[in-house]
């Protein structure tokens, strides 16, 4: 039985999650390019604006998954509460376990900094992550919560 340890990564070990957030991006039909990968993981770890876990197989000492947090503030409450943003397995370790270990590591993070709530969103078609996350106890949000969630795409130039 494969054994995995759940670790909390720091600057000097943001390595270990490059090739995994690489293939999160092209998962999610993003062009592969992994020296933006590197920037990026390494600007969120630099800047303490992420907090990232990592699923290592005992064996062998390789990453097999992670997920990354983000901060979210709420004014009118006074809290912090965090945004589970990104959670990826390789393709070769999935359903045994490690998704549902990462989650549980982010939660008991959460948990241990006072937050009321984990979120996170999925793609409507990924049903395997749907059920994931309703069996461990995440409930969907109905559109008809006290605020309506509205996004504008905003040009850049150069």
């Amino acid at each position: 039985m494969q054994q995995i340890s759940i670790i909390r990564i720091n600057e000097e070990q943001a390595n270990l999650v490059f090739t995994l957030f690489d293939q999160y991006r092209v998962f999610y039909q993003q062009a592969s390019d992994i020296a933006a990968a590197e920037k990026f993981i390494r600007q969120r770890l630099e800047k303490k604006e992420s907090v990232i876990f990592v699923a290592l197989d005992e064996a062998t000492r390789q990453p097999v998954g992670f997920t990354q947090l983000y901060p979210l503030y709420s004014s009118v409450r006074m809290q912090q509460n965090w945004l589970l943003n990104d959670l990826y397995v390789d393709q070769s370790h999935r359903k045994k376990g490690i998704g549902e270990g990462l989650i549980r590591a982010a939660m008991d993070f959460a948990r241990g900094h006072h937050a009321s709530y984990v979120e996170l969103e999925t793609a409507v078609n990924n049903l395997v992550a749907q059920s994931l996350y309703e069996q461990i106890g995440f409930t969907k949000l109905a559109p008809e919560t006290d605020f309506i969630t509205y996004r504008i795409a905003l040009t850049h130039n150069n």
